[in-house]
């Protein structure tokens, strides 16, 4: 019943509507009358309100998307691709006209598998491999192959089988870094070329290890192997240490024969120049040059010789003049007044002993044995 119809007891504006209240002028009367007058009314107007209402907020809804920062959003309008959303909020059209898909693109994501592989040598290894990836293009993950995961899981797995195959089998046990580095790059590549919109962070070979079946020739050989190395080491080891000491050796004995050459250089060229003037002073003097070389020389000899001194006190110079058997020998010949000491110039006393006193000088009375 309307407001204004006839027999209400119920005051109106005449229009219909019902009387404001008075609240006393409270501010938000201004805003709350409105919307108390779009909700009243009859039936059919109060249902059309309604629908307008929740299509509306449907519609707010539905237009309004926020993409979180590990987020990507590719936008499809009637199916096809359109755009890639940035973190943050964004509007669209409503659907059907737009869809948005949301992609994890910060995520990093695993695949590890243990597969046995022939190595060049015909050795069976089996190798762990741990692929760590994540999301680069959303496009090309969603829309540039079917399945770009199983598609990674396959070429990984084909990517460490061609390395592994190209190597020895020393080679993948003792340099998997290397074997790794370059299967990274490969398989990068190849995810490249199968447009999957990936991106590969890290790629390890985490073991390698024969079969079990033939584990204990593998442990053996890899002892040997560690054997070799640690006898190299502790070659190059020494050898760091002689090889100085040689070297200082070397030099110091190079030094010594300098030292020498330089010496006898001297002294021949002093021999040389006291030659030259010997014999110009013996051209000058022949007979006084012959005696003086001549005393000189006996008292160079005489110097060297031993003086013994016999019981009448008489001092005895030998010269030595060789072995008595005629065979090479350094021990001088000694006479046989020394061999046999009973040399007396008179009678001497039966129980006084030769002695030897210390040598002196040669004199005049000395005599030579020959």
């Amino acid at each position: 019943m309307a407001w204004n119809t006839p027999g209400s007891n119920s005051p109106g504006d005449g229009q219909g509507r019902p009387p404001r209240r008075k609240t006393g002028g409270n501010p938000l009367d201004v805003v709350l009358d409105p919307l108390r007058g779009l909700f009243d009314g009859d039936g059919g107007g109060g249902i059309g309100r309604w629908i307008a209402i929740v299509l509306g907020l449907w519609l707010l809804f539905n237009c309004f998307v926020l993409v979180t920062e590990q987020q990507r959003g590719v936008v499809l309008r009637f199916g096809e691709f359109a755009r890639v959303l940035q973190p943050g909020p964004h509007f669209k059209a409503p659907w059907p006209i737009e869809r948005v898909t949301k992609v994890n693109a910060t995520e990093i994501k695993n695949f590890s598998s243990n597969v046995p592989v022939l190595t060049q040598d015909e050795n069976i290894v089996n190798v762990e491999i741990n692929v760590q990836y994540r999301i680069a293009d959303p496009k090309l993950f969603l829309f540039g192959t079917r399945s770009a995961q199983q598609v990674l899981e396959q070429a990984a797995l084909s990517t460490v089988r061609e390395q592994v195959g190209r190597s020895t089998l020393d080679l993948v046990l003792g340099a998997r870094d290397a074997l790794a580095a370059t299967a990274q790059a490969q398989l990068q590549k190849s995810l490249d070329a199968y447009r999957t919109g990936l991106v590969v962070t890290e790629l390890n070979l985490a073991n390698a290890r024969p079969p079990e079946e033939v584990k204990p020739a593998f442990d053996d050989v890899n002892s040997a192997q560690q054997d070799k190395d640690r006898l190299i080491s502790e070659a190059k080891a020494y050898a760091a240490k002689v090889v100085p000491e040689a070297r200082g050796q070397a030099a110091r004995v190079r030094t010594v024969a300098e030292g020498y050459r330089a010496a006898a250089v001297a002294r021949a060229q002093g021999d040389a120049d006291r030659f030259s003037m010997l014999a110009d002073q013996y051209q000058n003097a022949p007979e006084v040059t012959r005696k003086r070389l001549w005393l000189e020389t006996v008292q160079e000899v005489l110097a060297g010789n031993r003086t013994v001194v016999g019981g009448d006190s008489r001092q005895l110079i030998y010269v030595p003049m060789g072995n008595p058997t005629g065979a090479a020998g350094n021990a001088p010949l000694l006479p046989p007044e020394v061999l046999s000491p009973t040399v007396t110039a008179s009678e001497p006393e039966p129980s006084r002993p030769a002695r030897t006193s210390r040598p002196t000088r040669p004199t005049g009375r000395e005599e030579i044995s020959r």
